[in-house]
């Protein structure tokens, strides 16, 4: 837990504030831009002595510092994965990363203490900024600041250092609570209470009053004072409504349902945030949307985020396919009537399988002669340009599937590092509080009529135009269609990881096998092809242990054998 003394970590006299270069945006409109300059390496002495360096070191502690990868490497540091690599959708049953990128192995079920895949860094990560939250909080009442200034950064402080125990929690259950007692690397790091872990009803109860403090600090707006991309006091407590909502789910059993729904009913009540009026497509291209509670942005031309359409687009198009959707996936889109295609009512043809699907779908996913700049994608066989007879054929979708969200059709996919762009990483938004606020109501009273109002909003939403979900459903079958509606809401956000794990369903839906499609063409058939399931990615593997990553070894070693490692592993 408190091996800090990696390859890239530096002593905190030589912290490292690269606010350009590391990719730190908080809004693509010029006025919402922090103006700073590129610095190299601040002291203790610096930071303390210009308010504006600590500031901008309070700013920077949204990237922090990638454990095991060098500065200018590999994927920009931050919270979460979700950014153009191998996203947390391709440990799941959403999709499998083309090129494996440490993620075939969770699928396959082979993770172990000593190999966590492309989710080992995120331990160290995260108490590495905790680490530095702390560090800010030891210096900031000696500040020359105002009051109110001074409290909007130490809210500002807390939301992240919150942020960072939420994907501990997640991620591993109980952790440890080093609180303020770790600031600096000349700290005592042998003190027996840094490796007790706390429970998870402890940890939780500790991560939701940082954010309630941080809330009372926060302003209620983003401004041209108080950037886009920084905390909010939405934020504060849209994160206490997801944990709240983890609290109460089966796996934690640390919480009520009926918490879980007045902290997402707090959110809704700020009357603050809207579903997007925009599109469902179009809200993950721009950071403005009043849908967006909370973003990453990033620097135009500097950051990597901005290669998200090389990274997963089709190969005849230059792309690298990354992300696949699985057909597990694509099954599960409902028709546009409403009704699954498993009904025989609902007029699902499989040989012409991709018509008049849920809108969601066709911004989510690129199918076989699906649109797409200018032409189509032609996954078909023979001869289909975005198949493995195509050009750049190791990069072709190993499942038939591309992704179609996140992608914008304005930045080019070859050489996109050479216009100015970069979308957003939306971290939470407004649909998600409104699915918070319907399985926690429900769970806690039954399907009355707010929790209908909550889905059949998303549903509704300019766009998508889904029907309303069928009155008089009983606890059981509502709690299904929540468990579906955030499947197909929130598809490849990064959610699908944590949800299946806390309604403990994942030994269903990781132990099916990952299916794509294959397609070939036939004249005889109306759509000109003949569409068939094929296995893409073989053993796939869940088995109890994984309901928790497993404590990477290092920290396990490091504590001398303190740390206790969670079961199976």
């Amino acid at each position: 837990m408190l091996n800090y003394k990696t390859k890239t970590m530096k002593p905190l006299k030589r912290i490292s504030c690269l606010l350009v270069l590391s990719g730190l945006l908080f809004s693509a409109c010029k006025k919402n831009f922090l103006d700073l300059n590129p610095t190299d390496r601040l002291t203790g002495t610096s930071i303390t002595s210009d308010t504006s360096l600590f500031e901008a070191y309070v700013i920077n502690r949204y990237l922090g510092e990638q454990v095991g990868v060098n500065e200018g490497e590999g994927s920009p540091p931050g919270f979460g994965r979700g950014f153009e690599y191998a996203m947390a959708s391709s440990v799941t049953d959403e999709s499998m990363y083309n090129t494996d990128n440490g993620s075939w192995l969770i699928e396959q079920g082979q993770m172990a203490a000593n190999n966590t895949g492309f989710l080992g860094t995120l331990y160290a990560r995260s108490y590495a900024g905790i680490r530095d939250c702390n560090y800010a909080l030891s210096l900031i009442n000696g500040l020359p600041l105002s009051t109110g200034h001074k409290n909007r950064l130490i809210g500002e402080l807390e939301f992240i250092r919150a942020y960072r125990y939420q994907d501990l929690i997640r991620n591993y259950g109980g952790i440890v609570l080093i609180g303020d007692q770790v600031s600096q690397l000349t700290d005592n790091l042998q003190n027996p209470a840094l490796f007790k872990r706390a429970t998870i009803q402890e940890s939780i109860a500790y991560a939701t009053a940082q954010l309630d403090d941080a809330a009372a600090k926060l302003p209620l707006n983003n401004s041209s004072t108080w950037a886009l991309g920084r905390a909010t006091k939405g934020a504060a407590m849209a994160l206490k409504s997801r944990l709240l909502l983890y609290a109460a789910s089966p796996l934690y059993s640390a919480g009520t349902w009926q918490d879980a729904a007045a902290a997402a009913k707090a959110v809704m009540d700020l009357g603050k945030y809207s579903l997007s009026q925009n599109g469902y497509q179009q809200l993950f291209l721009s950071p403005n949307d009043n849908e967006i509670i909370f973003e990453r942005l990033f620097v135009v031309n500097t950051a990597r985020h901005v290669c998200m359409e090389i990274s997963n687009g089709p190969n005849g198009y230059d792309g690298w396919a990354g992300n696949t959707p699985f057909q597990n996936l694509v099954d599960d889109y409902d028709m546009d009537n409403g009704k699954s295609i498993t009904d025989p009512t609902s007029g699902y043809d499989p040989q012409n399988p991709y018509v008049k699907r849920d809108p969601r779908f066709y911004a989510t996913i690129l199918y076989n002669k699906a649109p797409y700049r200018g032409s189509t994608v032609d996954v078909y066989l023979p001869g289909g340009k975005d198949s493995n007879q195509g050009p750049s054929n190791w990069n072709a979708s190993q499942t038939g599937y591309y992704l179609r969200k996140f992608m914008n059709d304005a930045y080019p996919i070859d050489n996109p590092w050479s216009v100015a762009g970069g979308q957003p990483w939306i971290y939470m938004r407004y649909a998600e509080i409104l699915l918070n606020y319907a399985e926690a109501q429900n769970e806690a009273s039954g399907p009355d009529a707010t929790v209908y109002a909550a889905i059949n909003s998303i549903r509704a939403r300019a766009s998508v135009n889904m029907p309303p979900l069928p009155g008089g459903l009983s606890q059981t079958d509502m709690r299904t269609a929540i468990q579906h509606e955030r499947r197909i809401e929130l598809a490849f956000e990064e959610h699908r990881f944590y949800d299946v794990r806390r309604w403990k369903i994942a030994m269903q839906t990781e132990n099916v096998p990952a299916y794509g499609v294959s397609v070939t063409v036939n004249a005889a058939n109306p759509s000109g092809y003949t569409y068939a399931r094929k296995i893409s990615l073989a053993n796939r593997s869940f088995l109890p242990q994984h309901y928790w990553l497993p404590i990477p070894l290092t920290e396990i070693q490091a504590s001398g054998g303190q740390l206790q490692q969670n079961p199976g592993y």
